[in-house]
């Protein structure tokens, strides 16, 4: 009998590794954020993947050491070109020109590196302008050996805009399996740690983005959940963007929410940046999640909801609807529908809809998505 072979070890360097996104597309049994790198097989049989750890740069603050990641810099790739075998690039790329990003194309291809790149965002939620984006798509798209997506329209806006066939794979997990399977069979059971009478909406402006679109969206929703008996809404937002003090401080924004929650209408809760084991706690504890975007492309957010049992309204711009089961309200750059908003509100109210997705569902999908990335990567450096 011959002897089983030894399977192909791809050493991948992940841009960035330690995200909840890149750590859910290996298997399983496999941590990709661990000091050092880790390797786990997949199941396709012939693949061992490997991702090497975020660099840690001393020169930088604790909390900075890997932001932005110093693996985008040509001169890393060249310093490392003999510890990785295929270069996967995310998201991070935001304070990169260009010109930068083209010098780090240029390098891998001179080394013969492969270059994969996931599109998750087509329109960076974090500026106002489109144009800078942009520009830095029209570097990596075109020069990528091989483009991921996580749904079939941002798959076709790729083939229109740059003639390039994209994969699609969906985005995996974000809970953890345990906390997934505790909330939803809580849920099931009844068990809440809020009055079950109650109906509670929840908008979380964080540090407001600039894709958020929060005042008219509020507006909307205080009209909204006047005719509806129990309906709370409860509005989250970060220290640096509602207190005084904040950095991001929006005077404006800030008044119009205390004025609310002086008069009754609303939950506000003003905090810093939920840590994991919060967010599933906060996410768990309402019965509608809104997204109050103008513009974006896909969530992790959404996902998050959807692990938990937790529907989400998002608006109609992006390909949110084509991510997974949601509800819909029109809402894009050219403004909000607000009637659209508070119609499917109120559908939630008396619908009650569940858009979640079961643990071993959960778990079929990582699979299929890391052996597919798996073979993807030995497809490249065939």
């Amino acid at each position: 009998m011959r002897p089983a072979l030894e399977p192909q070890l791809v050493r991948v360097a992940s841009v960035p590794a330690s995200s909840v996104y890149v750590r859910h597309i290996s298997p399983i049994d496999g941590d990709v954020a661990q000091p050092g790198g880790s390797a786990a097989a997949s199941r396709d049989g012939g693949v061992r993947v490997t991702r090497l750890p975020d660099p840690d740069d001393p020169v930088r603050s604790a909390q900075q050491r890997w932001w932005p990641p110093t693996m985008f810099e040509a001169e890393w790739v060249r310093a490392h070109a003999d510890d990785f075998d295929v270069f996967h690039l995310h998201f991070g790329f935001d304070a990169r020109t260009p010109e930068q990003l083209r010098d780090l194309v240029e390098e891998l291809r001179r080394l013969g590196k492969p270059l994969v790149y996931t599109a998750h965002d087509l329109r960076n939620p974090h500026h106002q302008s489109p144009v800078e984006h942009n520009a830095q798509l029209d570097v990596l798209v075109p020069a990528a050996d091989a483009i991921v997506t996580l749904t079939d329209g941002a798959a076709y806006e790729i083939k229109r805009r740059w003639a390039r066939r994209a994969i699609v794979l969906p985005h995996p997990h974000v809970v953890d399996f345990e906390t997934m399977r505790r909330v939803q069979r809580a849920r099931l059971d009844g068990r809440h740690d809020r009055d079950d009478a109650e109906f509670r909406i929840g908008l979380h402006l964080k540090s407001l983005r600039a894709n958020m679109n929060p005042v008219p969206v509020v507006g909307a929703l205080l009209d909204t959940i006047e005719a509806l008996p129990n309906a709370v809404l409860q509005i989250d937002g970060h220290r640096d963007l509602l207190e005084p003090t904040g950095l991001r401080y929006d005077e404006g924004l800030a008044d119009l929410l205390h004025e609310a929650a002086d008069a009754c209408r609303i939950d506000l809760r003003i905090h810093d940046s939920f840590d994991d084991e919060h967010l599933w706690e906060y996410l768990a504890s309402l019965d509608l999640s809104v997204l109050p975007y103008r513009f974006g492309t896909h969530s992790g957010w959404l996902e998050a909801c959807r692990d938990l049992g937790t529907p989400v309204l998002a608006p109609t711009c992006g390909y949110y609807r084509d991510q997974a089961p949601v509800m819909l309200y029109l809402h894009d750059d050219d403004g909000l529908d607000a009637d659209s908003l508070g119609c499917a509100v109120a559908r939630a109210y008396y619908d009650r809809p569940s858009f979640s997705i079961t643990v071993d569902e959960r778990r079929r999908q990582r699979e299929a998505v890391s052996d597919a990335h798996a073979a993807l990567y030995r497809d490249l450096l065939r």
